[in-house]
């Protein structure tokens, strides 16, 4: 089956899409990479999300708007990919804006980006809301791509870890799976304060700044490193108010912020014992984050393995969705910490597309 995943992740920068051929032979998963493709949000588009987003005040206008326009993006560039690549089924992960954690309780999660625009632009089904329920099974809802993280690792020597540097940093070691802390996140923020632009491009801001010891120590006493696995967190959290710039400059500010993502990754990484991390996600740009990850471990791209690390996580939804489609749980319950593996998400039909098909069980 030809599948096209759509995600957008905490960076909100825009939306990645892979189109693999995924197929069963008894238990055995097959994915075959065909294509890739991005598109930025707009800028207007990517304002609004920001400005909607914790710890800002928003309305249900606001929301709607956000849900027809994120979904709307979310049509155009799927239907790019089925003209490219062509494509049966679409697996649409959306824009994640709210992740509500209480006391390390995950008690729900909300993603925009309407199905029925994907739907109807494209005549395919489409599968979305994936993380929800998880949640309700009593899972964190994240990170959902251990899944494919897991399939990856498997065979390779001593105790390799996957390493998705996104908004933020995740980490996949055996049948684990969690949220180490903030990557392009802060970084992000930081360089929108201190120069306007999106993101410290190449990482050279960072470069040539000096890291603040009182700044890191202040900033690695937040408790959240401290709890147990499994744990999600978000920009609710680690948001563009998290830091108080003070009169630190721009590449102090940002290199500090460089070596907090890797010492917290390399923490957690140690804590497990993880011999060799493979890095995918935004982050593997940022040549500047990538040197300071090497300096603890031996680091590769997930493109080494065959699977390009821009768009790993779009991938992995498309293996979710497929899974989904055909009626098969596609969780790791020791990731994220739910009571039982559950059929993710929900389908919406395609024009004419019927009912999905019945269900299948592996074994």
């Amino acid at each position: 089956m030809r599948v096209v995943g759509l995600m957008s992740g905490t960076s909100f920068d825009g939306i990645d899409a892979a189109v693999a051929d995924i197929e069963l032979e008894g238990e055995v998963l097959k994915l075959r990479p065909i294509g890739t493709l991005d598109a930025p949000y707009d800028a207007g588009l990517q304002d609004e999300i920001e400005a909607a987003l914790p710890p800002a005040p928003t309305t249900f206008e606001t929301v709607c708007r956000l849900d027809t326009r994120i979904g709307q993006a979310f049509a155009a560039l799927a239907a790019e990919a089925v003209e490219r690549h062509g494509g049966e089924l679409i697996v649409s992960h959306g824009q994640t804006v709210f992740h509500w954690v209480d006391d390390g309780r995950v008690e729900g999660t909300l993603q925009l980006g309407q199905p029925a625009w994907i739907a109807e632009r494209t005549g395919l089904p489409v599968v979305s809301d994936l993380r929800a329920r998880d949640v309700a099974a009593g899972g964190q809802g994240a990170p959902l791509v251990s899944f494919l993280d897991r399939l990856l690792l498997q065979g390779r020597p001593g105790t390799p870890a996957a390493l998705n540097l996104g908004g933020i940093a995740n980490l996949t070691v055996g049948t684990l799976a969690f949220d180490v802390g903030p990557a392009n996140a802060l970084l992000d923020a930081a360089a929108r304060h201190f120069t306007g632009a999106r993101y410290d491009e190449g990482g050279r801001l960072a470069a040539s700044g000096t890291v603040i010891p009182a700044l890191l120590e202040r900033l690695l006493q937040d408790p959240y490193y401290a709890r147990p696995a499994p744990k999600t967190t978000g920009k609710e959290h680690f948001h563009a108010r998290y830091v108080d710039y003070g009169d630190a400059t721009g590449p102090d500010v940002l290199a500090t912020l460089t070596r907090l993502t890797a010492q917290t990754v390399a923490n957690a990484a140690r804590v497990h014992g993880v011999t060799e991390l493979i890095a995918s996600g935004g982050g593997v740009r940022n040549p500047t984050l990538m040197a300071a990850m090497r300096e603890a471990l031996p680091v590769i791209t997930s493109d080494a393995l065959g699977l390009p690390a821009q768009a790993k996580e779009a991938y992995a939804f498309a293996v979710l969705g497929f899974l989904t489609y055909h009626g098969i749980p596609a969780t790791l319950p020791s990731a994220t910490g739910a009571r039982h593996a559950s059929v993710l998400g929900s389908v919406t039909p395609g024009s004419g597309s019927g009912s999905p098909p019945r269900v299948m069980r592996l074994g």
